[in-house]
């Protein structure tokens, strides 16, 4: 838990939950680097709510229990007025279950679907505007429409395999297999041995890939030593450029992934955070992706609250549920406290993504 040595009384501080640890670990430097970019900026304006706004960084990487007790103690102190970031679903749902209500918590990752929790914002891609729209695309495109679902084992991939598998049923596409394994896994040999068995016997053409992070470079590298990656392609809701970048430039033939940012895209706002960020942090920047992008509109975010509902205060937040506006995802817009937003598919190319089309929108 990082704290500044001599704190600003007035300042409004955010507990920061990002990984910087273990498999999802990979993703902490683009976090990081994003939040502080956001936080940079509403400083150099108003703040939030007037007022400077610091991050409090709690690592996210570890259990979700020792992750939620720290967030607790944060809260119950006083010591931090909101929460955000990205983290996995099962450490969002530890640290709801000890402070659910007492503060506003804008999660920033892609997710399963619902959380009623009061004071919960949920500002990432879920698999009705993400998931399922890639798999229509793969389908109509590269008439791809038996997949196996490879994810870890805790609530984000086993929810959104369940949802894939329901939506899909009596469509063109289905879901042939399920296997879960746990995070921090590196040795994917007998979830390969299952693929090559469906692939032989003509039952599977893609993978739909609900892996984190590392577990992910680990995958897609034996994929491709297995040279499955000539015959199946993948599909995933979580890779970004650091997962392209560890895995190397040879691990990523028919490789996809759908998300609502990626470091390239050509759009107005999108191109313009691209400029700020690595005109802050240089070429050799932590990779600009979805995930670290994410947690730079959680903090903007809660900005945007302030401004909105008059406060953070948790028990005040009705106006913003049906607030729209523009960010470097380009349009976003609430449903309650789901956030709609443009979602684009990507073909993975060596180390960089080239976005193929656009789809699911915000409006």
């Amino acid at each position: 838990m990082e704290v500044p040595p001599t704190p600003d009384r007035d300042a409004l501080r955010v507990a920061f939950v990002v990984p910087l640890q273990g498999p999802t670990g990979i993703y902490g430097p683009s976090c990081l680097a994003c939040g502080e970019l956001a936080a940079e900026q509403l400083n150099a304006a108003d703040g939030i709510g007037g007022r400077g706004v610091e991050l409090v960084t709690v690592d996210g990487g570890r259990h979700p229990e020792v992750v939620a007790a720290e967030v607790e103690t944060l809260v119950e102190s006083g010591a931090v007025e909101a929460v955000a970031g990205w983290h996995i679903s099962a450490v969002r749902q530890a640290i709801t279950r000890r402070i659910g209500g007492d503060v506003i918590y804008a999660y920033a990752a892609m997710h399963e679907g619902r959380d009623d929790t009061p004071g919960v914002f949920m500002l990432g891609e879920r698999p009705i505007n993400q998931l399922l729209p890639a798999t229509t695309w793969m389908h109509e495109q590269l008439g791809i429409g038996r997949w196996a679902v490879v994810g870890n084992d805790y609530v984000f991939p086993r929810v959104t395999g369940q949802t894939a598998r329901q939506a899909l049923h009596g469509s063109a596409s289905s879901i042939v297999s399920e296997t879960y394994v746990p995070l921090g896994t590196t040795n994917f040999s007998s979830v390969l041995e299952d693929l090559e068995r469906l692939d032989s016997a003509h039952d599977v053409d893609g993978v739909i890939m609900l892996l984190m992070g590392q577990d992910a470079v680990h995958f897609n590298r034996q994929f491709a030593r297995q040279h499955l990656d000539t015959r199946l392609a993948r599909l995933s809701p979580a890779i970004e450029e650091n997962t392209l970048l560890a895995g190397g430039a040879g691990a990523h033939r028919n490789l996809y992934a759908a998300a609502a940012y990626f470091d390239n895209m050509n759009t107005t706002d999108g191109s313009e955070l691209a400029r700020t960020y690595y005109a802050r942090y240089g070429t050799w920047a932590p990779a600009l992706n979805a995930v670290g992008e994410s947690c730079y509109e959680a903090i903007m975010f809660l900005a945007r609250v302030a401004t909105t509902c008059g406060g953070l205060a948790p028990d005040n937040l009705a106006a913003i549920t049906s607030d729209a506006w523009h960010g470097p995802r380009g349009l976003m817009r609430f449903e309650g406290n789901l956030l709609n937003q443009d979602v684009y598919l990507a073909a993975a190319k060596d180390l960089e993504f080239e976005i193929q089309e656009q789809i699911a929108w915000a409006g």
